[in-house]
Formats: C-alpha cells, sequence, structure tokens
C-alpha cells in the first residue's frame, strides 16, 4: 500500500512546471490564443469564441502533457495595465508575445512595448515566440512585413521565434 501511495506522489509532483507570459498590447488575440492551445490540447476545454472578452488583470491556463506542465500566464494589454507585467517576469520562463497582424495603427505601440519586454533584465535569455495574429483578416501584413517593421533580426541573443497565424481558426504552423 505504502509503494502505491508513494508512486502516486512521485507521479504526481514529478513533473516539471514551466511558466509562459503571454503578453501583447489589447486586442492582439491573446486569449483567443490560449483559448485556442487549451481547445487543442486540453480537448475541447477552451472558450467559445463568442465568450471572450478582454482580459482585465490576468487569465491562467494550465496544459499537462507527460512530465511537464505548462503554466500560462494572458496579461491583459492595456496601457494603465501593462505595469504589472514585470511582477510576473521574474518566475517566466519563457514568452508569446502576440500582435494583431491587421491592425497597422498599433504596430509602433506594439513594438515599444515588445523592446520593454525584451530589456527587461528578469527575461534575459528567456525564449519568445512572436505571434503574429489574426493573418485570417483581409488586412493582414504578412509574416515578413511585419517582421521587418519590429526590426526581428536585431533582436538580442536569445533563443527566438517568429510565427504568423490565427489563434482564432487554428491556423498555425507551430502547434
Amino acid at each position: 500500500m505504502f509503494s502505491l501511495f508513494y508512486g502516486l506522489w512521485n507521479h504526481v509532483f514529478s513533473k516539471t512546471e514551466f511558466h509562459v507570459l503571454i503578453l501583447g498590447v489589447h486586442k492582439a488575440g491573446k486569449t483567443t490564443l490560449l483559448e485556442k492551445l487549451k481547445s487543442i490540447y486540453l480537448k475541447g476545454e477552451g472558450l467559445p469564441h463568442d465568450r471572450i472578452v478582454p482580459t482585465v488583470g490576468l487569465n491562467i491556463g494550465r496544459i499537462e502533457d507527460a512530465n511537464v506542465k505548462l503554466v500560462f500566464w494572458d496579461l491583459g494589454g492595456q496601457p494603465g495595465l501593462r505595469t504589472i507585467w514585470e511582477k510576473y517576469y521574474e518566475e517566466a520562463h519563457a514568452v508569446i508575445y502576440v500582435i494583431d497582424s491587421s491592425a497597422a495603427a498599433s504596430f509602433e505601440d506594439a513594438k515599444s512595448s515588445l523592446e520593454k519586454v525584451l530589456r527587461h533584465e528578469d527575461l534575459q535569455g528567456a525564449p519568445i515566440l512572436i505571434f503574429a495574429n489574426k493573418q485570417d483578416s483581409p488586412a493582414a501584413v504578412s509574416e515578413e512585413e511585419l517582421a521587418r517593421h519590429l526590426h526581428v533580426k536585431e533582436l538580442d541573443e536569445r533563443p527566438c521565434m517568429f510565427q504568423a497565424g490565427s489563434a482564432f481558426d487554428g491556423d498555425q504552423t507551430w502547434c
């Protein structure tokens, strides 16, 4: 009996946990991305699109697979809420930075915000995925055009990936 309990205890508490920040300016599609990931990896447990509202503060999503737990922190992107992002940096293992590729008017704000994230000392070396979201929109700029605008090639030495896709319909090459 003890060995069964010990084995269960070890299984439950032996999983490695990683914290992933989902950041980006307001209405970039961060929560939609989180809910899409949950629906893919948790067999349909994500919120339907018509129930997703702008994040005021924080949404948390957890995905477990084999011996890994991923904890996603989806943080609100309104200018007044970005000041709380730093409180989560120290415990973050990776960042997904979401950009609305169909909202050219928000590119400068997104670039400035991304640069602040990349410069923060608590995130030095943390891998980053820049996700050019809303590629399903006719107004979306190409992955290459957005990468040029953001000067992705000039990022520091951290592991970095730049992908375009749509969190709404799940069309992305990295899932």
